[in-house]
C-alpha cells in the first residue's frame, strides 16, 4: 500500500494559508463592526436632528398698527354709597323699641330708635333742682347786694362790707348760670334718646335690638344703624400712568354693571387724587353716576369705559384678535425681541372690532407680535420667525 508523507514545505504552505484566512475573517469582522457603529451614530444623529427640528415652533408676526381716532379705554371700578354714615348712640341706656329696618327709606330727622335712659333722666331732675335752689340763692345775694349798696352810699355800712355783698351776688349768678347750662347739657343729651337720621338715605344695616345695652359714643358703642344715600353714587377708578394725563374733570364715561346685562350708564369724571400711587404707578379717580331711579347698588363691581380723544396723547394700536394669550397674568401677547427669542407681554385691551381688537397698553410700534401663539409658547420656546405679516387696512 503506497503511503504518502507530507513534507515540511508543504505543512509551512499550508499554516501560511490558514493564517492568511484568519487575517481575512478579522478584517471583515472589523468591518462590520465599524460599519454597525457608523450607522448607529448616524441614526442617533438624524433622530436627534429631527427631534430638534421638532422643537423649533415656526411663528408669523404681524406689527401693531397706529390708530388716530383716540382710544377707549376700559379699567375695573368700585362702586361706593355718595354718603355713607354710621350711627352710633350719645345716650347709654337700653334700647326701648327701634323703629325702621334695612332697605327702608328715611328722611332727614326721622326718629330710628328710642333708648331708655333712667339714669340720665334722673340726673335730668337733679339738674332743674340744682337751677331751681340757684335762683334762689341769687335772687336773695342780688337783693341784698342793692341794700348794700344803699347802705355804702350813705356810709351806713364800711365799704369792705358792701363789697363782700355785691361779690356773693355776683357769685350767685354765675352759679345760676353753670346750673343752666348743667341742665341744657342733660336737655340736649336726653334729647339723644331719640335716634334720628342725619340726612336723607336708605337703612342699609341694623346692628341692635330692643333690650340690648347701649354704650354711648362711636369708640365703645356698637354702630346701631348705617345710613347710604344712594340718589348718587361715588366710582372710584385706577387709572393706568399712561393715560393719567388725560383725566380731567368732566370726561365722560360708560359704566356696564355685571348685573345689568347689556345695559350702559353714564358717568362723570369729578376729580382725580392729582398724585400717582407710588406701588401701582395709578392716578384714584372719582366719577359720579346718577342713581335717581335706585337701580344701582353701593359696593358693587364694575367696568368703566373712558372715550380718550386722539389729541389727549394716548397711543392705542389695532392688532388681529388671535393674537392674544389668555392666562393666570391675565391678557398678554408674545412678541419677538432683536435676539430672536419670545418676549411675554402684558396689555389692557379697549374696543373689540370683531376680528380685530385695541391695545390701549402694553405694546409700541416696533413689536413683532407673534400671530396664533400657541398656549405651550413661552420665552424658552425656540422658534423661527417667518416672513412678517403686513396687516391689511379694513
Amino acid at each position: 500500500m503506497d503511503h504518502h508523507h507530507i513534507t515540511p514545505d508543504e505543512k509551512s504552505k499550508a499554516g501560511r494559508a490558514m493564517r492568511r484566512s484568519g487575517y481575512a475573517l478579522g478584517v471583515v469582522a472589523l468591518m462590520v463592526v465599524a460599519w454597525s457603529v457608523f450607522s448607529t451614530r448616524q441614526a442617533a444623529a438624524r433622530l436627534k436632528q429631527d427631534a430638534e427640528a421638532a422643537a423649533v415652533v415656526s411663528v408669523a408676526t404681524v406689527k401693531p398698527r397706529l390708530l388716530t381716532d383716540g382710544a377707549l379705554v376700559t379699567l375695573p371700578g368700585n362702586v361706593t354709597a355718595n354718603t355713607d354714615a354710621p350711627i352710633y348712640a350719645r345716650t347709654s341706656g337700653y334700647l326701648k323699641r327701634w323703629l325702621v329696618d334695612i332697605g327702608a327709606h328715611v328722611k332727614a330727622g326721622q326718629v330710628l330708635a328710642e333708648i331708655d335712659a333712667p339714669e340720665l333722666d334722673q340726673q335730668l331732675r337733679g339738674a332743674e333742682a340744682d337751677v331751681a335752689t340757684a335762683q334762689a340763692n341769687q335772687r336773695i345775694a342780688g337783693t341784698t347786694a342793692e341794700r348794700w349798696r344803699g347802705l355804702r352810699d350813705t356810709d351806713s355800712v364800711s365799704k369792705q362790707a358792701a363789697d363782700e355783698k355785691i361779690s356773693l351776688a355776683d357769685s350767685s349768678a354765675a352759679q345760676l348760670r353753670a346750673a343752666q347750662a348743667n341742665l341744657q347739657r342733660l336737655r340736649e343729651l336726653s334729647g339723644f334718646k331719640r335716634i334720628v337720621a342725619p340726612f336723607d338715605g336708605v337703612v342699609t344695616a341694623r346692628n341692635t335690638d330692643v333690650g340690648q345695652l347701649i354704650n354711648a359714643g362711636g369708640g365703645t358703642g356698637p354702630e346701631l344703624f348705617r345710613i347710604a344715600d344712594l340718589h348718587q353714587l361715588r366710582l372710584y377708578v385706577r387709572v393706568p400712568q399712561a393715560y393719567a394725563a388725560a383725566m380731567h374733570a368732566g370726561l365722560k364715561a360708560d359704566v356696564h354693571f355685571p348685573d345689568r346685562p347689556g345695559r350702559s350708564f353714564g358717568a362723570t369724571l369729578e376729580r382725580t387724587s392729582n398724585a400717582l400711587d407710588a406701588a401701582s404707578r395709578t392716578l384714584l379717580a372719582q366719577l359720579i353716576v346718577d342713581n335717581a331711579k335706585g337701580e344701582l347698588l353701593p359696593g358693587s363691581y364694575a367696568e368703566v369705559s373712558f372715550h380718550v380723544p386722539a389729541d389727549a396723547g394716548v397711543v392705542a394700536f389695532k392688532l388681529p384678535a388671535n393674537v392674544l394669550l389668555a392666562n393666570g397674568n391675565g391678557l398678554q401677547v408674545a412678541t419677538v425681541s432683536a435676539q430672536g427669542k419670545v418676549v411675554m407681554k402684558d396689555v389692557l385691551v379697549g374696543r373689540d372690532f370683531g376680528s380685530d381688537i385695541e391695545v390701549v397698553d402694553g405694546l409700541t410700534a416696533a413689536d413683532d407680535v407673534i400671530l396664533s401663539p400657541p398656549d405651550s409658547l413661552s420665552a424658552a420656546t425656540a422658534i423661527k420667525v417667518l416672513a412678517p405679516t403686513v396687516q391689511a387696512a379694513r
